[in-house]
């Protein structure tokens, strides 16, 4: 499904990421955890198609994504940026998303707005932080791509519609299996949505495996929780935080 073989991407002489090699089967939901600028949102950008790698091969579905839509109408990122000066009313914001995706699901997109009770008829820039994040919610959820990647997408949300966010995904996902790749910062809140863990350190694969193996980990280890293992993993803290 997502092979990714000695992959850098470079920006004149800061790497990204650094000879990156992984395999991610489909069907399953993978958190992909790291630190600020760890290479997650690199990485979700190499799938997307929105940079090709300065070396190594990025597959998807067994293809190279770039410039190919094929792949590209199957794979959708979501983020936490740039609505906030969305001058389209949600309900439009929706349209537009549609009119993208062609596996979209307009009967569940309805659904989900009231569920997340957004005001449809509002501009995007006149929302909360928190509304944003629920119309990208829907956006991602609706969009049914087979391969759906949350980067940081809920971002805003309180607790309870957070909780309401991971239940939406956990219940599709049952219905709808897709490959799901998501990033956070709460990952003992998130971690029940895992199958697969990829924890990215300085460009570099720290850990690649099943969610289980993560717990275990946990359990035999000094680690109170599994964000203590994770800041084990990826070497203490520092002054950059957790991402």
């Amino acid at each position: 499904m997502i092979e990714f073989k000695n992959v850098t991407l470079a920006f004149k002489k800061q790497k990204a990421l650094d000879n990156v090699s992984f395999t991610l089967k489909g069907g399953t939901i993978c958190g992909v955890l790291g630190r600020n600028g760890a290479g997650k949102t690199s990485l979700f950008r190499l799938l997307a198609a929105y940079v090709r790698p300065t070396s190594g091969d990025a597959r998807v579905f067994g293809e190279n994504p770039y410039e190919n839509q094929r792949i590209t109408q199957k794979v959708a990122l979501i983020t936490d940026m740039g609505d906030e000066y969305n001058s389209f009313s949600v309900r439009d914001t929706l349209k537009l998303a549609a009119a993208f995706r062609p596996n979209w699901d307009e009967g569940y997109a309805q659904r989900l707005a009231k569920r997340f009770e957004l005001p449809v008829k509002k501009a995007m820039s006149s929302l909360s932080h928190g509304q944003r994040a629920s119309v990208r919610a829907v956006v991602g959820l609706a969009s049914r791509c087979e391969v759906t990647i949350f980067d940081e997408a809920y971002l805003g949300m309180d607790a309870a519609f957070r909780k309401m966010f991971v239940s939406a995904i956990l219940d599709d996902f049952t219905q709808n299996p897709r490959t799901i790749l998501f990033s956070t910062h709460f990952i003992d809140e998130m971690s029940k949505l895992f199958n697969e863990v990829l924890i990215l350190d300085k460009g570099k694969v720290a850990f690649q495996g099943d969610s289980d193996v993560l717990r275990q980990l946990r359990q035999n280890s000094s680690s109170a929780t599994l964000q203590d293992l994770f800041i084990e993993i990826t070497g203490g803290i520092d002054n950059e935080g957790i991402s």
